[in-house]
């Protein structure tokens, strides 16, 4: 295992809170000291038979977790899908039928999959032992909390003091989910910061019964393709991982550069340092990587994901072509280039014939007189990966089609 400095780097990428941090520093040191790993939970009603990428940042969590050494339990909520989690609802939700509650698990199971390494996963379900807990055993577990710190909770507040109706069965939600991690013996568990109170529960059960309480991370609600409002289906700001490839693709393209970080940070596999450079370029530093380099790089690790990498490079075609075809002339010259390593964009306008001289390139960009991919060029120290094929552009007529060639 990685020293638990190095681990705590990347548990916190991304993370809204750790509660207690100090705690899961020293089940971490302990997990290392003994040879064993810690067991990390999250759990997923299956409600819909699709996942978006909102759903994807704890399964993205999870997999560092398991990169990590650690245990991973995939918790499929087949027995709390069944009750309806009331978390952000201002009204009951409509319960689903045993039936479609597994169909829905069944898709689930297919798709994060992709996402994490199936023979380290343990895929458990809550009906296991949620199932054979006999009434006088559920009414035990409800004994265990009382109606004054349900209350306590956000939407409920709202829901009683705005003297709508909350149902009996709605109050067993967080029970169920909270035994869950007394059930599995849970050391950490994941969940989005509209789950905090439920994994709080989970902490308070397990002291209950006298097991170590579990560190809770929360992690953020995803942004959806406008920047504002949470991802969701229902308001067509979302990327399904089973859409075609062209359709992820171009949707990611579309992205703002600010919502492109956050994207990086949450759902992609590259390290701190490239994490980093995406910043630095966003924010226009020399040594950055350039926002729409960066964010061809996102679509296709997150197209190659979902539907592997040759439909990746067929998108990104399909995508420059379509805005060759919408923006662009069609006698753009080719200009190949054989380095197999970064490349200075000035150096890339000379060699190419586009500019007289690095200087004029350095002036030009300056004035915001070049282009990358569309997307104007701030930063004269800016250096291009060698892979794939560029288009710059220098004043209004000149243009280059860069080809790396390494």
């Amino acid at each position: 295992m990685k020293p638990v400095a190095e681990q705590m780097d990347i548990i916190r990428r991304g993370a809204v809170e750790i509660l207690v941090e100090a705690e899961l520093e020293e089940k971490l040191a302990q997990a290392a000291a003994k040879g064993k790993p810690l067991r990390i939970k999250a759990g997923f009603d299956p409600t819909a038979p699709d996942l978006h990428l909102g759903h994807t940042v704890l399964i993205q969590k999870l997999k560092q977790f398991q990169e990590l050494g650690h245990e991973v339990n995939f918790l499929i909520g087949d027995f709390t899908g069944m009750i309806g989690d009331p978390t952000g609802k201002n009204e009951t939700r409509k319960q689903l039928t045993r039936e479609e509650v597994l169909a829905n698990a069944e898709t689930y199971k297919e798709q994060v999959f992709k996402i994490l390494d199936p023979a380290r996963t343990k895929v458990v379900f809550n009906s296991s032992w949620m199932g054979p807990m006999s009434a006088a055993e559920l009414i035990a577990l409800a004994s265990r909390y009382t109606v004054a710190r349900m209350l306590e909770r956000d939407d409920f507040h709202k829901r009683f003091t705005g003297q709508q109706p909350i149902a009996v069965h709605e109050f067993l939600y967080p029970l169920v989910q909270g035994w869950d991690s007394v059930a599995l013996e849970a050391d950490v568990e994941l969940g989005g910061t509209d789950q905090k109170f439920n994994l709080l529960v989970g902490r308070e059960l397990q002291k209950q019964v006298g097991q170590r309480p579990q560190s809770v991370l929360t992690m953020p609600l995803l942004e959806g393709l406008d920047g504002v409002n949470k991802m969701s289906k229902s308001l067509g700001n979302y990327v399904g991982i089973s859409e075609s490839p062209k359709e992820i693709y171009g949707k990611l393209m579309s992205i703002s550069d600010p919502l492109m970080v956050r994207y990086y940070e949450l759902l992609s596999d590259v390290d701190l340092a490239t994490l980093a450079r995406v910043q630095r370029g966003v924010g226009g530093e020399p040594d950055g990587m350039h926002p729409m380099e960066a964010k061809r790089a996102l679509a296709r690790e997150i197209v190659t994901r979902f539907h592997g990498a040759a439909a990746a490079v067929k998108a990104e075609e399909d995508f420059l072509q379509q805005f060759r075809q919408k923006e662009l002339p069609d006698d753009i010259p080719d200009y190949r280039c054989t380095s197999d390593k970064a490349v200075w964009i000035c150096s890339l306008l000379t060699a190419s014939g586009t500019v007289s001289s690095n200087g004029e390139a350095r002036r030009l960009i300056q004035q915001g007189g070049v282009k990358l991919n569309g997307e104007k060029v701030t930063n004269a120290e800016l250096e291009l990966e060698p892979t794939g094929e560029a288009i710059l552009q220098a004043g209004k007529r000149r243009y280059v089609r860069v080809i790396f060639q390494p």
